[in-house]
C-alpha cells in the first residue's frame, strides 16, 4: 500500500520544493561560526513518541551538538559540526517513515492549511456517501421479508459502488497510518479502524454476490465519517498553533536600515544584522533587533514587550529592546545582536518551549485509546479463534470477528470527546468566546491558579484623567489645545476628557519633557514637572503639569482603570477556590493601585517576559496548574508555557494565536469558561463511562454470535447517539 501523501505531510497537488523536486540540502545549510545549521519542515509526527525518536535519531548522528523539533509546527532544526552531509540529516528523518523538506514559512502554512482542507473533504466525501447507502439500507430494512432476492442483491450492490470509492478516498488517511506502524511491528487505534473497514466492506462484498439478507456497507463509510471529525478538529489544533509562530516570525522579518562606513543607508533584511552594525531608526518605525542607542532622543513606546503602559525617553546609551517603537525623531543605534539573539527569539523560544510541553499532554482520550487497541484486537482474535476451534466454518468465524470489530467499532469513544468539544466550543461561542485548541478544555477544568496581566486584561489599557470636574473649565481648554498636537497617551486622554476643540498655533514638542506655544501673549507647557517647574516631589505617578505664564503649575492626574466588573470577577474567582495574581511589566505604583482596587493581594511590576516565564515555572514546580490571562507580546511565552491561557479580544494577534481561547468583552468571561471547561469535561468522562459500559453489554452478545453485522452497526450507532445527546447537556446547562 503507498504512504498517504496527508500522512507524510504533503496534500495531493502540493510538492514540497526540496523533497519532490530537489534531493540536496546542502544548499538550505546556514554556517554561524564554526557550527552549520539546517532547518527542516517534517509532517506525520503526532505524539511525544515521535518527537523522542526524531530528536534522538538525530543527536545521533556524528558531530550533531543540537537537533531540537516543535512537535506543534514540524520545525526541527539541527546544528552541527564537522563534515556531515545535510542529506544524510533529511535522510535520518525519511528513513523513520516521517516527510521532510527544507523549511519555508510560506510552504509549511499553505501545507497545514492544506491538510485541514483534505481532512474536510474527505469528512464531506464519507458523509455523502453514508447518508445515500443509508438510504438504500432503510429500503431493505423496510422491504425485510417482502422484497426479492435480485431487488435487494441490487440495493446491495449499489451501497457497494457509492462504498468502494468513499472508503477508498476518506479513509487512506487510517490505511496510510495503519501500514506504517505495522510495518515497523507496532499498532496504533487506526489499525483496528482500518480492519473493521476492510474486512467489514469484503464481507459485505461476498454476502452480496452470495445472495445473502444484510450487507454492511453502511457501517463501513458511517465509521469513517464519525472518526474524520475527530481528525479535523486535531489538524485545526495545529494549524492555529503553528499560526503563533508564524506571527513572532513576521515582526522579524522586516527591513532594518543599516548605515555603512560613510554614512549610507541601505535596507537590508532583519536576518543579515550583525552585532556591532549601525542602524538607523525613523519616527514610527519599530526596531526587529536589540540595540543600544548612540545619538538621539526620543520617545519609545515599549508596551508590546514590557507591558509597560506609558512611553519612555530614550537617549544616547539606552538600551532599545526589539519590538519597541519609536514614536519621535530619528535614532541611531548599535545592534547588540543579530535577530536571533533579540529579546523577540527569546520570546520566540519560550512560546516553542511552551508548546512541546502542551504537544506532550496526554488528553483522556489518549488515555483511553491506549487501553482500546489491545482490547479489541484480542477480542476479535480470540473470538474468531474460539469458533473454529467449536466447529464452525472460517466464514462464520469470520463474521463472528467481523461483527466483535463493528460492534467494538471506537465511534462512541471516538465521539466521546470530540462531541463534548464542539458542544462546549459553540456555547462559548454563542457568548463571545473562540476556542481554538482542541484539548484546551481538558486542561482548562484543571486550573487551580490564575495569573492576570494588568494593562488591557484587568484594565482598559488607556489613561484616563481623574477628577475631570474638580479642574477649571479654561485651564482644561488651554492645556488640550496644546495635548492634540501629540500623540502621547497621556495627551490623547486629556483631549477625550475635553471635548472638541481647536489645537494651539507652533506647538513645540520636547521628547522626554512636554509641549510649549504660545497663548494669548503668553508662554505656555504641558508636561514633566522639570518642563513646567512644578514641585518634584509632587511629581509621582502618571500626570501632567499645565502651566501659562506665571501662573502656578495644575497637576493632571490620570490612571489606568479596571475594567467594569473586575472585581465581581474577581470576588467570583476567589469563591470558587482559585488563587489569583497579578503579572505585569507595569510600574511598581501602577500596578499595586490596579491590583488593590480589584481585590488581588499578591502582584509584580516590573516583569519582563523572562521573569513572566520563570513566575509561571515556579507555580508549576509547586503543583499548580496555571492559567495565564494576558493580551501583549510581552505576555506571548507566558501564555504559551502555562498549562491553560485565554487573550482578550483586543489582544495582539500573536497572543491570540499563543492562547488558547480568545474572548470578547472584559475578565468577566474568565469564570464562564471555566465553567464551561469543568462541565464539559464531567460530560467526556460520561461519555467514556457509557462507551465502556456499552462494550461490557455488546461484547459478550457479539462474541456468542447473538447478533449480525447489521444488528452491530445499528448497537454501535446508537452508541454514539447516546454520547450525542449526552454532550448537549452541556448546552443545556444542567448538572454534570
Amino acid at each position: 500500500m503507498m504512504a498517504d501523501p496527508l500522512e507524510r505531510g504533503c496534500p495531493s497537488g502540493l510538492a514540497p520544493p526540496t523533497e519532490d523536486r530537489a534531493s540536496d540540502f546542502s544548499a538550505f545549510v546556514r554556517e554561524t561560526g564554526r557550527e552549520k545549521a539546517l532547518s527542516l519542515s517534517v509532517r506525520g509526527a503526532k505524539c511525544g513518541g515521535c518527537l523522542s525518536k526524531i530528536e534522538g535519531a538525530l543527536q545521533a548522528l556524528p558531530g550533531v551538538t543540537a537537533a531540537r523539533m516543535n512537535l506543534s509546527t514540524g520545525a526541527t532544526d539541527v546544528r552541527w559540526t564537522g563534515s556531515l552531509d545535510p542529506n544524510r540529516v533529511a535522510q535520518t528523518v525519511r528513513d523513520l517513515g516521517y516527510g521532510v523538506s527544507a523549511r519555508a514559512e510560506a510552504n509549511d502554512a499553505d501545507l497545514h492549511k492544506a491538510e485541514e482542507r483534505k481532512l474536510l473533504v474527505a469528512m464531506g466525501v464519507a458523509g455523502f456517501a453514508a447518508a445515500n447507502i443509508m438510504l438504500l439500507s432503510v429500503s431493505v430494512w423496510g422491504g425485510h421479508g417482502e422484497m426479492g432476492e435480485a431487488t435487494r442483491r441490487g440495493l446491495h450492490a449499489i451501497s457497494g459502488l457509492i462504498a468502494l470509492p468513499a472508503i477508498i478516498f476518506s479513509g487512506r488517511h487510517f490505511f496510510s497510518s495503519a501500514w506504517s506502524v505495522l510495518r515497523k511491528g507496532k499498532a496504533n487505534m487506526d489499525v483496528p479502524i482500518s480492519l473493521a473497514v476492510i474486512l467489514a466492506f469484503s464481507v459485505s462484498v461476498w454476502a452480496t454476490i452470495k445472495g445473502a439478507e444484510h450487507a454492511y456497507f453502511d457501517a463501513c463509510v458511517m465509521l469513517l465519517f464519525f472518526l474524520l471529525i475527530g481528525r479535523f478538529l486535531d489538524a485545526r489544533l495545529r494549524r492555529r498553533a503553528y499560526s503563533a509562530a508564524l506571527d513572532l516570525a513576521s515582526l522579524q522579518n522586516r527591513s532594518v536600515n543599516r548605515l555603512s562606513a560613510n554614512g549610507e543607508v541601505n535596507a537590508v533584511r532583519a536576518a543579515e544584522v550583525v552585532a556591532g552594525d549601525k542602524l538607523l531608526l525613523a519616527a514610527g518605525e519599530r526596531a526587529v533587533v536589540d540595540m543600544t542607542i548612540l545619538d538621539g532622543a526620543s520617545e519609545i513606546d515599549e508596551s508590546l514587550v514590557t507591558g509597560e503602559s506609558l512611553p519612555r525617553l530614550a537617549s544616547a546609551g539606552s538600551t532599545l529592546f526589539a519590538g519597541s517603537v519609536n514614536l519621535g525623531a530619528p535614532l541611531t543605534g548599535q545592534a547588540l545582536a543579530g535577530t536571533e539573539d533579540s529579546l523577540l527569539s527569546d520570546i520566540a523560544r519560550m512560546m516553542e518551549a511552551g508548546e512541546q510541553r502542551r504537544s506532550g499532554y496526554r488528553k483522556i482520550a489518549d488515555r483511553a485509546v491506549s487501553l482500546y487497541v489491545p482490547f479489541v484486537h484480542t477480542t476479535a482474535a480470540l473470538a474468531f479463534l474460539g469458533w473454529l476451534m467449536l466447529g464452525a466454518g472460517v466464514e462464520h468465524a469470520i463474521m463472528i470477528a467481523v461483527t466483535t470489530l463493528i460492534i467494538t467499532c471506537p465511534c462512541a469513544l471516538a465521539l466521546a470527546a470530540p462531541v463534548a468539544q464542539v458542544v462546549a466550543s459553540g456555547r462559548l461561542f454563542r457568548k463571545g468566546v473562540f476556542l481554538k485548541s482542541g484539548d484546551a478544555l481538558e486542561r482548562l477544568s484543571e486550573i487551580d491558579h490564575i495569573v492576570f496581566d494588568k494593562t488591557g486584561t484587568l484594565t482598559l489599557g488607556e489613561p484616563e484623567l481623574m477628577d475631570v470636574d474638580s479642574i477649571p473649565a479654561d485651564i482644561l481648554v488651554m492645556a488640550a489645545s496644546l495635548a492634540r498636537a501629540s500623540r502621547h497617551p497621556l495627551s490623547r486622554a486629556l483631549v477625550a476628557a475635553a471635548g472638541p476643540g481647536h489645537m494651539a498655533a507652533n506647538v513645540k514638542e520636547q521628547p522626554g519633557l512636554g509641549l510649549e506655544a504660545e497663548i494669548d501673549g503668553k508662554i505656555c507647557r504641558l508636561g514633566s514637572a522639570d518642563w513646567t517647574g512644578a514641585p518634584q516631589d509632587a511629581a509621582k505617578g502618571p500626570v501632567l503639569w499645565f502651566t501659562c505664564g506665571d501662573d502656578a503649575p495644575v497637576r493632571f492626574d490620570f490612571r489606568d482603570t479596571a475594567q467594569a466588573g473586575t472585581r465581581k470577577t474577581v470576588e467570583t474567582l476567589q469563591a470558587k477556590g482559585y488563587e489569583l495574581e497579578v503579572l505585569s511589566g507595569d510600574r511598581e505604583e501602577a500596578v499595586a493601585a490596579v491590583s488593590r482596587d480589584v481585590g488581588i493581594n499578591r502582584w509584580t511590576a516590573s516583569a519582563s517576559p523572562a521573569v513572566k516565564v520563570k513566575r509561571l515555572e515556579a507555580l508549576r514546580a509547586e503543583g499548580h496548574n496555571v492559567l495565564m490571562v494576558g493580551d501583549g507580546l510581552n505576555d506571548a511565552g507566558a501564555l504559551s508555557l502555562a498549562h491553560a491561557a485565554l487573550a482578550p479580544g483586543t489582544a495582539m494577534d500573536i497572543s491570540q494565536s499563543a492562547s488558547d481561547a480568545v474572548y470578547s468583552g472584559g475578565p468577566e468571561k474568565v469564570p464562564f469558561i471555566l465553567e464551561t471547561a469543568k462541565r464539559a469535561q464531567n460530560i467526556t468522562r460520561q461519555n467514556f463511562g457509557l462507551a465502556a459500559i456499552y462494550n461490557v453489554i455488546a461484547v459478550p452478545i457479539a462474541v456468542t454470535g447473538h447478533v449480525t453485522p447489521l444488528v452491530a452497526a445499528i448497537a454501535m450507532s446508537a452508541s454514539s447517539l447516546i454520547v450525542t445527546l449526552n454532550a448537549l447537556r452541556i448546552e443545556a446547562g444542567g448538572r454534570s
